[in-house]
């Protein structure tokens, strides 16, 4: 059957990861996508990422500062569905390929633009470099480290957000326009995709936020946290919630620690630092006395989340991720077999595949093709509550809970989709998390329903019927035994479209295991890779969990999109494991004499001497000079032309982040105040920017004029500052409708809108299948 973006031509005039990458993503599920590069080529070409960001795809060099250039792309323009831009601000302006010149030339056009940094301000003018966007947006401090620094992630992994919310925001454009026949522009910018994969750590309610500084990279907690054994080797023990660390303490003999002092047998007081700190000092003890490989055996018999610390190459080539289809081997014209993740999320009906390489193409050789619009736009009806994003009209059912499963739906909600929070009558157990809860499940309402029960059940299936998608991420076989797989849901409703998220996929054999984030991280060499020859490094990012909610939000609306075409609903299904491969793409693509991946250390803090973070008089900066001529910049800048003389600009380039160079720029940036060392070198054309800590990110003047954050109320928690969007829409806004609900805050009012009568909901709450919080106040 063909891919669920089949008939549609996207035009790719982006270089480097996001842009490529999102729209490989619509490339798998068989859009044409048509990859336009200047002359000489895509700045990353020889990046071992660029074969798998560009596969599916047809090559087209073209001009666009000549005449004949801007003349042909404005001919493909005329006849595309979407055009996906990343050039700086005003640069499309000057070309005449903003949105309101192209949407003159083709009016069912979606203009997508992907700015690297913001829209507007000082930064945003910078180069695209991972890095520098990690500095100005707090990533990099949001990183715990042991000297209290920015740490430098050695995976891109605020590119690969911004990637995959991109591929996810484009999906959306192209699905409303389905209805409306209409086009309009899009903005994902760089900002988009930190607040995509930093919803619960760029949040903050009144003066409290979650800090990084020198706590150290294992982990702050004692029941989420990298350990060492006896025999040398890591493994993170995972038990996020206090079953499973109960079980570990079981397992360990540990359980006294329950009557210790400040602790008294409540959970929530271990995650108070100081008494977090002599639970961690008890378990580092345990754990150093006895090999890895028997604490594994002694933790998986007492069925205790644990993931050892693997290397990367190792898991690529491993059992779960080729039960999984997570690795290719294709055979290339030059490089011989090269070695790509596969498709990350899977479509039952119109599935995805890896079909070819980048191939070449001319103007000649493409066919006619008109934008793929309705003969007769339909505005669908708009169900109760929800926004006026591209989603609006569609309902989603959220069984998800922690943050892989539940932050999708928070994604879908910022789209416009009206999304219900179906929790258990306890509520997520995730809630015991505070912040980190309100930032991931923010622009829903909540109904706490007990769908054990039959009665429960019933009144679930009832839901179902008038509702569009359905997402859990329950361990495998749940679903089964709660009666609310696929096959029972679509029999209710052809229409549905099911979307199952899980830790390991569902073959192979750690399929059966519960997933959390780090243990992916650990398994698939993510911690080893950021700590080098060093110990491993816990990414404070909770990569798997954010790119796999991004993934399963990328599938919903591809089904959304097939939906629109055949009428027929399907299942969706990704992993967390999945992402482990999607989010170390450009390390793992192989292939024989490829150059070699960066190498991390502990507190990592760049790459080389030109490429990492420097302390000033009053704060850190990164800077990110990859050129030449750079380097003589950075010298002249500094007050240094001499260090010219020392060495070639090869040279420098190529010296390490703690040599002789390094040391050099150090020296002389320590007593520089940080806004004199960035305007010396941003005089001197050296990209560069300020290293913000995570307290300076709320009131940063770029960040508050791009609309990073904003404020909200919570009745609990009182001012909220968080994340603003994951991206902006000229025509159909999006953007969050509500806070994050009170457990049970909406069921009345969400089963009165599905037609329960006064008797029936009263009957339900009475014999405890419905929790209703009692709450009444505006959002």
């Amino acid at each position: 059957m063909a891919g669920a973006f089949a008939g549609l031509r996207i035009l790719d005039f982006t270089q480097g990861i996001p842009g490529p990458m999102a729209t490989m993503l619509i490339a798998d599920f068989e859009a044409e996508v048509i990859k336009v590069e200047p002359p000489g080529g895509d700045r990353l070409k020889h990046h071992p990422g660029y074969i798998t960001w560009n596969r599916n795809k047809h090559r087209l060099e073209l001009d666009l500062e000549s005449y004949t250039g801007r003349a042909a792309a404005l001919e493909l323009i005329a006849t595309a569905d979407a055009a996906v831009f990343d050039a700086l601000p005003g640069e499309l302006d000057r070309l005449g390929l903003d949105a309101a010149s192209l949407g003159a030339v083709n009016p069912a056009l979606l203009h997508v633009w992907m700015p690297p940094y913001g829209p507007s301000g000082r930064w945003s003018q910078l180069p695209p470099d991972d890095a520098l966007l990690s500095a100005v947006t707090g990533v990099s401090f949001m990183q715990t480290s042991y000297r209290d620094q920015p740490v430098h992630l050695i995976t891109p992994q605020a590119s690969y957000g911004h990637a995959m919310i991109a591929a996810g925001a484009i999906a959306a454009g192209l699905f409303e326009r389905t209805h409306s026949g209409r086009g309009q522009s899009l903005v994902v910018s760089g900002l988009h995709g930190v607040s995509a994969v930093e919803s619960g750590g760029a949040i903050k309610a009144g003066e409290v936020f979650r800090m990084g500084g020198s706590s150290g990279s294992r982990g702050g907690v004692p029941n989420y946290r990298l350990y060492q054994c006896a025999d040398g080797k890591w493994f993170f023990l995972g038990t996020l919630t206090p079953q499973f660390f109960l079980k570990a303490l079981e397992a360990t003999d540990l359980l006294d620690v329950l009557t210790m002092e400040g602790i008294d047998g409540e959970f929530t007081n271990m995650l108070i630092p100081a008494n977090g700190q002599k639970i961690i000092q008890r378990l580092d003890e345990r754990f150093a006395e006895k090999p890895r490989d028997e604490w594994l055996r002694i933790l998986h018999e007492h069925d205790v989340p644990r993931g050892p610390v693997g290397d990367r190459d190792e898991w690529f080539r491993g059992e779960t991720v080729a039960a999984n289809e997570m690795r290719l081997e294709l055979e290339h014209d030059s490089l011989g077999r090269v070695e790509m993740p596969g498709v990350p999320v899977k479509l039952s009906e119109t599935p995805g595949s890896v079909r070819h390489f980048l191939a070449t193409a001319d103007m000649e050789s493409l066919a006619a093709h008109q934008p793929v619009v309705p003969e007769t736009p339909v505005i669908p009806f708009a169900s109760p509550g929800q926004g006026h994003g591209p989603l609006a009209g569609v309902r989603v059912l959220d069984l998800g809970a922690f943050i892989a499963g539940t932050f999708c739906p928070t994604i879908l909600a910022n789209f416009g989709a009206d999304v219900i929070k179906i929790e258990p009558i306890d509520g997520d157990p995730f809630r015991t998390y505070g912040l980190g809860f309100i930032g991931f499940n923010r622009g829903k309402r909540s109904l706490c329903l007990d769908l054990k029960s039959e009665v429960g059940r019933e009144a679930f299936y009832d839901l179902v019927r008038l509702s569009d998608v359905v997402l859990d991420n329950y361990r495998l076989g749940v679903r089964e035994r709660l009666q609310i797989d696929h096959a029972t849901l679509s029999a209710i409703n052809p229409r549905i479209i099911n979307c199952s998220v899980t830790g390991y996929g569902t073959k192979g054999p750690l399929a059966a295991d519960p997933g959390f984030d780090p243990l992916v991280q650990a398994r698939s060499g993510m911690m080893a890779a950021q700590g080098g020859d060093d110990e491993p490094v816990f990414y404070q990012i909770p990569v798997n969990d954010t790119a796999t909610a991004m993934m399963a939000a990328f599938g919903i609306i591809a089904a959304l999109n097939a939906r629109a075409r055949t009428g027929r609903g399907q299942e969706v299904t990704t992993s967390l494991s999945n992402q482990s491969i999607l989010c170390q793409s450009g390390e793992l693509t192989w292939y024989e004499g490829r150059p070699p991946n960066p190498k991390g250390s502990l507190d990592c803090i760049g790459v080389g001497a030109l490429q990492r973070f420097y302390e000033c008089a009053d704060g850190w900066i990164g800077i990110a000079a990859t050129k030449p001529a750079q380097f003589h910049q950075v010298a002249v800048a500094l007050g240094h032309a001499e260090w010219a003389g020392r060495m070639t600009a090869e040279q420098a380039l190529a010296e390490p982040r703690d040599g002789i160079l390094a040391g050099l720029i150090e020296e002389a940036l320590r007593p520089l105040p940080r806004q004199e060392a960035l305007d010396r070198l941003l005089a001197r054309e050296v990209p560069c920017a300020p290293a913000l800590r995570v307290d300076e990110i709320f009131d940063d003047p770029y960040l508050v004029a791009n609309g990073f954050l904003n404020e909200y109320e919570h009745p609990q928690m009182g001012p909220i500052m968080g994340v603003r969007t994951y991206a902006d829409w000229a025509r159909t806004p999006g953007g969050f409708p509500r806070r994050a609900p009170l457990a049970g805050e909406h069921s009345v009012e969400i089963l009165r809108e599905f037609g329960f009568d006064e008797e029936r909901i009263a009957w339900l709450v009475e014999q405890g299948t419905v929790k209703d919080s009692g709450l009444r106040t505006e959002d």
